[in-house]
């Protein structure tokens, strides 16, 4: 201030945290209020999870049914939010110039980046609270370490988050579109959330356990259900997709 009631500006950039935590509560704003992405993220798991621990549809084995489930359905609720929401809403950013755009200011490329991530965790926080919640009403007996949990969480997160942003920013927004939800309906039915792997004939049995949505729910059922130690045979292969994901994603990736 140079005089009593005169300013003087000081222009400059905020702080980088800050600037991360503003764009971090953007994303997440605007993430809750689309209707598509709520239904991947929210009603889609709910009503998974409703429908097949009251109605025996699925043969899952011996014990209650949403014992077997609520992992599964934890780990689709990770991949939809880190994977399919990320991958189609950054995919039309990129699109429409949002990206382009977002590079150009103050913010980093790698400090967006980390606010969309920060924004996807912020996310997976409330479905898992949400579905946990439910899962206790219907009867749930998780067990287990829960460090065990956060850390196949965490890798799950950072391999779906690898791969959806990889396709976001290699392909077109409409092709992102398409193959983001396909690929969500497939890993559904394939990947152990629902349907056991030992459903499945042998051979198809190996390579379907490689997948990261078998790894996440195969790694969370073995704790919370059966009250197994590290997993470490699933933490391997998330840590791999994790690594190849993000990397070929900070590759590839293209801004415009």
């Amino acid at each position: 201030m140079s005089a009593a009631g005169t300013y003087s500006p000081k222009p400059g950039a905020a702080l980088l945290p800050r600037m991360i935590a503003a764009q971090a509560a953007l994303e997440t704003k605007m993430l809750l209020r689309n209707g598509e992405q709520l239904l991947l993220t929210v009603v889609i798991p709910t009503l998974l999870l409703v429908l097949f621990s009251a109605v025996d549809i699925v043969d899952t084995g011996d014990g209650k049914a949403v014992d077997f489930l609520a992992p599964g359905i934890l780990a689709l609720a990770v991949m939809s939010t880190a994977f399919t929401g990320q991958a189609i809403a950054t995919g039309f950013e990129r699109r429409y110039g949002v990206l382009k755009r977002l590079g150009a200011s103050p913010l980093p490329r790698w400090a967006l980046m980390a606010a969309k991530t920060l924004s996807v965790l912020v996310t997976e926080v409330l479905q898992i609270v949400l579905l946990t919640v439910i899962a206790f009403a219907l009867g749930w007996s998780p067990q287990g370490n829960p460090f065990a949990v956060l850390l196949l969480l965490i890798l799950g997160t950072a391999a779906f988050s690898g791969l959806g942003l990889l396709m976001a920013g290699t392909l077109k927004a409409e092709a992102t579109l398409a193959a983001a939800n396909l690929v969500f309906l497939l890993l559904l039915v394939g990947g152990g959330v629902i349907v056991p792997l030992d459903k499945f004939p042998e051979a198809a049995q190996s390579v379907l356990g490689l997948l990261p949505i078998s790894a996440l729910s195969d790694g969370l059922r073995d704790v919370l259900q059966h009250g197994a130690g590290m997993p470490w045979g699933d933490l391997g292969i998330l840590a791999v997709w994790a690594v190849l994901g993000l990397g070929a994603a900070g590759k590839f990736f293209r801004w415009e």
